[in-house]
């Protein structure tokens, strides 16, 4: 006869910084030892008796695939392996240490507890309140999400609260997002989400993994993820995606009505539910916003505009956007899949723009490879360096059909990309960490070598002639609803020479998300340009 008990479970939470989640169960980090009381009809015997634990996850737990785990009593704990050692005797009570490994499965595990005598009398005892709740661990040096800065893990695992950053570069606006994840019921509505999606319980080892399987279920596209994005202004049978203030009530939505996609989402919202998630398995996760963020649909890595012999717009042609801003995520850990040098930050997009290898997902991909156009690194770097770093191309058909570049914006995409600061709401700009100094020459290398990996290799091939400069500027903090925009078009003649030009102008009313919604005016003009006039 034995039974076992989790010593004070409050002292392994503490141990393990899993004391703010809601409930009693023992939740730990893998990596990292925690300690189990066990009652016994008789004082143990190291030199006869045998004991052993059993961890199991998964509908069929296997020790080939770790989702089986047997633990072994030793003399001496050592790192990086399941095992324990007796560290206490009272009467018929003893108190084990028990280590796991940096890399183990996460999830919900079945402990078992078996005593074996002399005589081979065997008690094995299983008691599902001492179930235990296996999470990653950023403070394991060992563990591939580790972060070794105190105040960043305060910030980017245990902070429930957080700001998201929206409107355009010129008026960035914030909202405060409760992510929740220690709420009750919150731990199993984002482990519910890991089992719906298609990772098997064996790959829930691998963060990498799990974050992209993650950025696909929190989009109901393919599998009937956590929401529906709904983009078209008529939210009957829903939630208006600017309704909703934090990621509680959406996930455990979710899990009460069985996986049925919960209506409707926007970019914030998918990148809130995001952190969330991550965040309540251990993954550190921030939310991060672009501004003139592009929309590449074609992986030309270039935000191309099309336009016919008289200048006039190929709308079938014009599937490229930007948008006023777009909310995604970064998430932290070590890439042993990569070269070295591109751990840290990750991005991470759960809005559904493009597929990915047939899923609506998008990352993990380093932010360091963004940054340095390494763009054939996974997973779908060269849509997020398109994101904020594509130039905007204009392309006009000749009379041979063919299309010549007419037009090049160096500057036009990904600025004042912002997350929240840690330990304080100030917005925080981390544009240097997706790109090089706009303009630079190490900038210019970037956008080049990635165009190379993409489906118009020769784009910068050819060098042309730009000795007329345009740029359109806004007086003030610019448009504001209600009132007039006062705009300037300067043009500027760079060379040495006499220029005669034609500006074609369009003004056009657009969603955040690039789309056009109707033109407000259309002009063109002839413009002469005397040597290095302005």
């Amino acid at each position: 006869m034995l039974f076992h008990r989790l010593t004070s479970v409050n002292w392994n939470r503490m141990e393990h910084h899993t004391d703010r989640y809601h409930g009693n169960e023992l939740i730990i980090r893998r990596g990292q030892t925690f300690q189990i009381e066990l009652d016994l009809s008789r004082p143990f015997n190291s030199n006869t008796d045998k004991l052993h634990l059993d961890l199991k996850t998964g509908p069929l737990p296997m020790v080939s695939k770790n989702t089986h785990v047997i633990i072994q009593l030793v003399e001496e704990l050592e790192d990086d392996r399941w095992e324990a050692k007796i560290v206490e005797r009272n009467g018929n009570r003893i108190k084990l240490s028990v280590n796991s490994h940096a890399k183990a499965v996460i999830g919900q595990y079945k402990l078992t507890v078996t005593v074996e005598s002399p005589k081979g009398e065997s008690a094995t005892t299983h008691d599902p309140r001492k179930d235990i709740v296996m999470l990653f661990n950023p403070w394991c040096e060992d563990d591939t999400v580790y972060m070794d800065d105190e105040e960043e893990k305060k910030e980017y695992v245990l902070n429930d609260t957080g700001r998201l950053y929206y409107g355009t570069e010129k008026q960035i606006g914030g909202r405060t997002w409760n992510y929740g994840q220690f709420l009750e019921g919150m731990l199993e509505a984002c482990l519910y989400v890991l089992e719906k999606s298609e990772v098997p319980p064996p790959g829930r080892g691998d963060p990498v993994n799990v974050v992209r399987v993650i950025s696909a279920m929190i989009n109901s596209q393919d599998d009937n993820g956590v929401l529906a994005g709904n983009w078209s202004g008529n939210y009957v049978g829903g939630v208006s995606p600017t309704a909703w203030n934090g990621s509680v009530e959406i996930l455990k939505k979710y899990q009460k009505e069985g996986g049925l996609p919960v209506k409707y989402g926007q970019c914030w919202v998918f990148s809130g539910v995001t952190t969330t998630v991550l965040r309540c398995l251990g993954i550190p996760c921030r939310s991060v916003t672009n501004f003139q963020s592009a929309h590449d649909t074609d992986v030309s890595l270039t935000t191309d505009m099309y336009f016919d012999e008289n200048m006039e717009p190929f709308d079938e042609l014009n599937t490229d956007s930007v948008w006023n801003f777009h909310v995604w995520n970064d998430c932290w850990m070590a890439r042993p899949d990569l070269p070295p040098g591109n751990g840290g930050w990750q991005a991470l997009d759960a809005t559904p723009q493009e597929t990915s290898q047939g899923t609506f997902r998008c990352g993990p991909a380093s932010v360091t490879a963004i940054r340095t156009g390494q763009v054939y690194l996974k997973y779908d770097t060269p849509f997020i360096f398109a994101e904020v770093n594509s130039d905007k191309i204009y392309w006009q058909r000749n009379l041979d059909g063919i299309f010549t570049q007419i037009q090049c914006e160096k500057k036009a995409v990904g600025h004042c990309i912002s997350t929240k600061a840690v330990g304080s709401d100030e917005r925080d700009d981390i544009t240097h960490l997706y790109k090089h100094t706009e303009g630079s020459e190490e900038e210019r290398i970037a956008v080049e070598t990635a165009s190379r990996y993409g489906t118009k290799p020769d784009v910068y091939s050819t060098s042309r002639a730009e000795d007329v400069s345009l740029e359109v500027k806004l007086e003030g903090e610019g448009p504001r609803m209600g009132a007039d925009a006062q705009l300037t078009i300067v043009m500027t003649n760079l060379s040495s020479q006499a220029r005669k030009t034609t500006l074609h102008i369009q003004v056009a009313v657009m969603y955040y998300t690039g789309v056009l919604k109707g033109t407000v005016k259309k002009d063109k003009m002839p413009v002469a340009l005397k040597p290095n006039e302005g």
